[in-house]
């Protein structure tokens, strides 16, 4: 844990000397303070907001998830599915080198399956009381691997970065230029209401491409998920989940979409997901996948 919070430390400061650098490169320090725009402040303050929201979102990330969906962790063993799920998970996560995930159940009749969690070696996977009905084992243990992979890649971790670095992004452009339109017609310091309509304006501008940004990458790691479950399993199993998945409805908040199995539509460039057809089409064309952890 702590050597994962270290590299996102290191990644976030990176990225705000970046911007410093940047500032100072251009020359645009002493013209931003001229103007009254306290730009080192107002980087500091994007910082706290992206960094720490998507830092405190990481780590409640379990905790949410168990709320949202009333999963149960399976505790002690009641009958022979939740026994299967266990052993099953144990051997998947033994074979990606990662420690073992506490497994979780909740209901719904849509099958699906999720993992979050902000340590590798401490994950929660939760499947659904649908996937358990209408999965065969195969099936479903192809869906577990595709979960297993992402908790191996550090999925939850990377996506997190990347949503701190947008978020400050957006929090400092619109502070920013809040400051400077308030500045250049009302002669203002950043209180009025011209500097609450710019900042406004644009976060509904930047906000939603910051997103899009964001499903990208998630759609990218579902590749990966899939190549990865085709490796701890086999190709065909990881393309029989999926053509399970293709007529099945999406059941999930839309908090979770990004991190189950299906995923949601919500939107072409907003999808957490490619379309499944895809995805099955890429474990066609290279069936063997293999699982890289986003740490070493």
């Amino acid at each position: 844990m702590l050597r994962r919070c270290g590299w996102f430390i290191a990644v976030n400061s990176a990225f705000l000397l970046m911007i410093a650098l940047l500032v100072a490169v251009l020359h645009l320090g002493p013209v931003l303070a001229h103007n009254g725009i306290p730009w080192d402040r107002l980087l500091g303050f994007s910082a706290l907001l992206g960094f720490g929201g998507a830092l405190l979102s990481l780590l409640l990330s379990r905790w949410t998830a168990q709320r949202m969906t009333h999963a149960r962790i399976i505790a002690k063993v009641t009958n022979d599915e939740e026994r299967w799920l266990l052993t099953t998970t144990a051997r998947l996560a033994h074979a990606a080198d990662i420690g073992m995930p506490d497994v979780a159940i909740f209901e719904s009749d849509s099958p699906n399956a999720f993992a979050t969690g902000a340590h590798r070696d401490h994950a929660l996977i939760a499947v659904s009381s649908g996937l358990i009905r209408t999965f065969t084992r195969d099936e479903a243990e192809a869906v577990l691997a595709h979960e297993i992979t992402h908790v191996a890649n550090g999925d939850m971790v990377s996506l997190a970065l990347l949503t701190g670095v947008l978020n400050t992004f957006v929090f400092f452009l619109a502070w920013v230029l809040g400051y400077a339109v308030d500045r250049l017609i009302l002669n203002g310091r950043g209180r009025g209401f011209v500097y609450v309509g710019a900042v406004l304006v644009t976060q509904l501008i930047l906000g939603p491409v910051a997103m899009a940004l964001v499903m990208a990458y998630s759609r990218r790691r579902e590749f990966r998920a899939d190549a990865g479950g085709a490796q701890l399993t086999h190709a065909r199993q990881m393309v029989g989940a999926l053509q399970r998945l293709q007529t099945a409805p999406v059941a999930l908040p839309e908090g979770l979409q990004a991190f189950s199995i299906a995923g949601g539509r919500v939107g072409r460039f907003f999808e957490s997901h490619p379309p499944i057809e895809t995805r099955i089409a890429a474990l066609q064309v290279r069936p063997e996948g293999r699982v890289e952890p986003y740490f070493s």
